[in-house]
């Protein structure tokens, strides 16, 4: 009873999805331009489908007069891109025949100069001998149906494409590797093992079946909750990793502002004077410190002024320091606490901050004492924006705000998405429930309801349990031609 009930659980949650639905996909061929817009040495043009060869064999002729099947699968072939008896261009041509293929189809990539006349001439050609433009995302889409890809794995592509640090490239490359969706079937097999054995005994209590203990029951769910709640914290490191920190420097006029800018960019991108208000509207950058994205404002000094345009950047400054996710409050270390300083560190008080006390290559105040005194738990660090003495320590803290006490990417995973991240809360709230429900001896009934909705929530993440609007949503957020 027991193994059959858990082949009966493992068909349930491998093969929810139904890929029926995607059967006027399967028997269209399709084909893009796969490279980026603009003049360039190499384009390629992309055909999938069971139709890629014949269409090639339309338009591509070889330098020896054979034809593309002619020569052995994935084999470069140098040859010619002909409409009718004029050439289009002088091209190599590759057939790769499914399932041995990026979306698991037949599947011919055209590499031809990357001009846009030739690519958008040889991509006319592919229509007019039957293929169909490719909506977005739809070559990836099509790896995924036909069992190539997990959802995971599919959306680790367009984080690859869009990493803005090699941290975020080499965990994007993990998870498209299906290092994370690994982790997840562990996790499913192990609450599979649960609802079996719940069911078993549910649905047969004529058998003679082992009982399942409620001890038993608590240790197995508070393992897999663990687990889960494991990669659900970590999250907010993806999201960095995959769309940069939002950092605000803030501080009142002529602490030295934008001299840290300067020393985190390696460049002169801000004004710099002796003079206070020398920065009247914020300066964004996008920059990568040690490893880690920033999203970097700096901003006009906050204080009082009747001068109309520092108004306007200080209430921008305002502004972005409300959105902020850090905020880097920087302190003049030559003089005492000022007003203007006690109402910016009343300002960023419910937010993650870091006090810089600038300017440590002069005389130094008290003000360093003052501070690690009035707010102990914040991070206080001297550090001279003019020689970039105490910038590393900065480095390290940045560190461990990102990734936690251990610091470094190390070889730890990061869920992709949001979309992860919230369902793999609401699968641990959902094991947290019925670990409760164990340990107050509930009906077993009641704890497979939970168990369940856990295990449905970590197949949506993978795509066994998605819905047709949720993976559509996915796909449509990548460009033509991926």
């Amino acid at each position: 009873v027991v193994r059959l009930l858990a082949a009966e659980q493992t068909t349930r949650y491998t093969g929810s999805f139904d890929y029926e639905r995607n059967l006027e996909m399967s028997t269209s061929t399709i084909s893009a331009i796969t490279t980026a817009v603009g003049p360039a040495a190499v384009g390629i043009v992309r055909l999938s489908g069971p139709q890629a060869l014949n269409i090639a064999r339309e338009i591509f002729v070889a330098a020896g007069r054979k034809s593309l099947p002619d020569y052995p699968p994935r084999t470069l072939v140098f040859g010619h891109v002909r409409e009718g008896a004029v050439d289009v261009d002088e091209v190599l041509a590759v057939y790769m025949p499914a399932p041995h293929s990026y979306t698991a189809e037949d599947v011919v990539e055209i590499q031809c100069h990357g001009g846009a006349v030739s690519l958008q001439k040889i991509l006319a050609l592919t229509y007019q001998h039957g293929a169909e433009p490719a909506a977005p995302g739809e070559f990836t889409k099509r790896a995924f149906l036909n069992g190539r890809l997990d959802l995971v794995q599919a959306e680790a592509v367009m984080d690859i494409i869009n990493a803005r640090s090699e941290a975020a490239l080499k965990n994007s490359l993990r998870l498209q590797e299906g290092y994370l969706s690994r982790e997840l079937e562990k996790i499913r097999q192990e609450l599979l093992a649960v609802i079996v054995n719940l069911e078993a005994v549910i649905d047969y209590p004529e058998e003679d079946i082992e009982d399942v203990t409620y001890p038993q029951l608590q240790k197995s769910i508070g393992r897999a909750r663990e687990q889960v709640e494991t990669l659900a914290s970590r999250g907010e490191t993806g999201k960095i990793l995959r769309e940069g920190l939002r950092t605000v420097i803030v501080g009142r006029p002529n602490v030295g502002k934008s001299s840290l800018l300067n020393q985190l960019l390696k460049e002169d991108r801000a004004l710099v004077s002796q003079y206070a208000g020398t920065t009247r509207d914020v300066i964004e950058e996008q920059l990568v410190v040690d490893g880690i994205p920033l999203v970097l404002a700096d901003t006009a000094g906050i204080h009082k002024t009747e001068d109309f345009v520092e108004q306007l950047g200080i209430k921008r400054s305002r502004e972005l320091l409300a959105r902020a996710e850090l905020a880097i409050v920087v302190i003049d270390g030559t003089e005492a606490l000022t007003a203007a300083d006690e109402e910016i560190l009343t300002a960023v008080q419910g937010k993650p901050y870091v006090l810089i006390v600038n300017k440590a290559d002069l005389g130094q105040s008290d003000v360093t004492a003052v501070l690690r005194q009035k707010y102990p738990e914040a991070p206080v660090l001297p550090l001279s924006a003019k020689t970039g003495a105490g910038l590393a320590a900065f480095q390290d803290w940045l560190q461990k705000f990102v990734y936690g006490s251990q610091g470094g990417g190390g070889e730890a995973l990061y869920v992709a998405s949001a979309r992860q991240e919230n369902l793999l809360r609401q699968a641990a709230a959902s094991l947290l429930s019925a670990q409760q429900g164990a340990a107050e001896h509930l009906p077993y009934d009641c704890l497979s309801i939970d168990v369940n909705a856990a295990l449905e929530n970590l197949g949506e993440i993978t795509g066994q349990a998605a819905t047709d609007e949720i993976i559509n949503q996915i796909f449509a957020r990548f460009c033509v031609g991926k």
